[in-house]
């Protein structure tokens, strides 16, 4: 009889061991399927701070790229002042066109007169400007290649002189208009991207 009730004491306990094997297996399961979601999200964590980090060097790129934009914009406006004033003053230092060319039909008149329109705006001041200006790069180009004996009596440096800040001002213009260009698509990129 002892042997009996040490035998059913131990199925009893054999029984209370499964059992309780069976809950830890389940536990350890939950275990083990938490753990891969943590590892997934410690691998989406890792590669957010790698885009971060990619974004975060791009907006330095971009920062630098506006600080290169920003000088050469002063520099721009600093070389506009001087175009001006030279424009101001090339009418006295360069022949006539009619004498230098054949005659062509007058341009047309850019300029109305202030009686007639409201106040111009500044888009079209600038336009008008630069027309003026490009009027007299042409009357200066047709000077250079006009025959030796009807140019004016300036030496050529100083001519090349007069056309160094126009020069600038041109690739001036050209190297900010590039760079805002990189700037653009760069950030366009960044915020697709994300």
């Amino acid at each position: 009889m002892t042997g009996i009730i040490l035998d059913s004491i131990l199925m009893l306990l054999l029984v209370a061991a499964i059992a309780y094997g069976i809950k830890l297996e389940k536990k350890l399961k939950a275990l083990r399927d938490g753990q891969l979601a943590f590892a997934g999200a410690v691998s989406e964590l890792n590669s957010a701070a790698g885009r971060a980090e990619q974004a975060l060097a791009t907006l330095r790129a971009s920062g630098h790229e506006t600080d290169l934009l920003h000088d050469r914009i002063i520099k721009a406006r600093a070389v506009k002042q001087e175009l001006e004033v030279l424009i101001a003053r090339a009418p006295a230092g360069l022949p006539p066109r009619a004498q230098v060319e054949a005659p062509v039909e007058a341009p047309l008149e850019l300029t109305v007169p202030a009686s007639q329109v409201a106040p111009l705006l500044d888009d079209e001041a600038r336009a008008r400007r630069m027309a003026s200006l490009m009027e007299r790069i042409e009357g200066a180009r047709a000077v250079m290649k006009a025959p030796a004996a009807a140019r004016p009596a300036a030496p050529a440096a100083a001519s090349t002189e007069a056309f160094a800040p126009v020069r600038q001002a041109l690739a001036a213009n050209h190297a900010a208009q590039q760079s805002l260009n990189r700037a653009r698509r760069s950030l366009d990129e960044d915020l697709f991207a994300a």
